[in-house]
């Protein structure tokens, strides 16, 4: 194996919660207000049920191949040149969705933050700690997840009750009054930029110690991740209405700049930024990680280390090229990633969960007689 690294359940479950939040907790409120209004909330519990049907649908695959990713076995159960083909295809799905990661983090921080400064130079200021990580390996990226996670609960903790004074119920009044189709045209777009991605963590199974176990664990990083976007979707509704989160491009920060304690404690969005960096940090690791170790693999190479500089300006170029401005990344985010995603999120791993099935059908059948 390229990686000899081991993460527990305990790791595994933290890293799942983390990816989860990653990028989407500064654009799925916005994503969930503009199809479904006032009831965006029962969109995002809608994509939650769905995306937690995902899991043990992954985890029998995952654990039908214990000691493999999904790289190395899609060329057992496929055969070599198409087995390497389609394990290109999710390297390139990696990739893609780690460039659009880094896209959204030089996006929110040009508009937000420092928009003099170049977005190049934030590429290359993120993606120098991304190598990093992704050159320690998965056990140590895995060890500061579970060393930041509980900064990032205790952040989310002091921003949801700070914005208590400003909850107007009314605003999510009258509830199911969209009816059940714009509900379902808000729960695909977070469906597919949320939930399907996790399909990556086959490519980290094989690092997870007690596999038998891995099951409730990854149900229980769907579950927290989920309930914390869907939370804080719920909590933009009801402080500034569903039109206004509609409106903005990153309604969560907007939102924490709306906190005022008796006047005292006051614009203090850095609390949800912080959350955001570090979700995001591990999102765009993960994907980094996973999309090298798959070219790695693929090419039966020693070592997956060598791949991240030249994968780094490959993805730097990527991100650049993916959208030419915001407007064209959420045309993409909203109208192409939900079947991009579904491809290799659903239709690919079920492809692959049917052969694997068969051939096991198949020799028992033989062993038999």
């Amino acid at each position: 194996m390229l990686e000899n690294g081991k993460i527990s359940i305990r790791q595994f479950s933290i890293l799942v919660i983390l990816f989860t939040v990653g990028g989407s907790i500064l654009i799925v409120p916005s994503g969930l207000a503009s199809e479904a209004k006032q009831d965006g909330w029962i969109a995002g519990l809608l994509a939650l049920g769905i995306g937690l049907l995902l899991i043990p649908f992954y985890y029998a695959l995952g654990h039908r191949f214990q000691d493999k990713t999904i790289s190395e076995y899609s060329e057992d159960l496929l055969g070599k040149w198409v087995g390497k083909l389609i394990s290109l295809l999710f390297f390139t799905y990696f990739m893609i969705n780690a460039g659009l990661t880094l896209r959204n983090i030089g996006d929110f921080m040009t508009t937000q933050f420092i928009p003099e400064t170049p977005i190049e130079a934030i590429f290359i200021v993120f993606l120098a700690i991304v190598i990093i990580g992704t050159r320690n390996g998965i056990e140590p990226l895995s060890r500061s997840a579970e060393v930041l996670f509980p900064l990032v609960i205790l952040l989310f903790i002091i921003l949801s009750t700070s914005l208590i004074p400003e909850i107007k119920f009314e605003n999510i009044q009258p509830v199911y009054e969209v009816g059940i189709k714009p509900i379902i045209r808000g729960a695909i777009p977070f469906i597919g930029s949320t939930f399907l991605e996790l399909v990556v963590f086959l490519m980290i199974f094989p690092f997870a110690n007690k596999t038998n176990q891995l099951r409730n664990s990854f149900l229980t990083g769907t579950l927290i991740g989920g309930i914390i976007l869907i939370f804080i979707s719920l909590l933009a509704i009801l402080t500034m209405g569903s039109e206004v989160t509609a409106r903005h491009l990153y309604p969560s920060y907007a939102l924490a700049r709306k906190i005022n304690v008796a006047d005292f404690l006051t614009r203090i969005e850095a609390i949800l930024a912080g959350i955001w960096f570090v979700t995001i940090f591990i999102k765009l690791t993960v994907f980094f990680y996973a999309s090298a170790l798959s070219l790695a693999q693929t090419l039966k190479l020693k070592d997956y280390r060598f791949l991240t500089l030249p994968l780094g300006m490959i993805l730097m170029v990527l991100a650049l090229v993916l959208g030419p401005n915001i407007v064209a990344i959420e045309k993409f985010n909203k109208y192409i990633l939900a079947p991009y995603s579904f491809t290799f999120g659903f239709v690919f791993p079920m492809l692959l969960l049917a052969i694997s099935t068969f051939r096991m059908k198949g020799v028992k059948k033989n062993s038999s007689q």
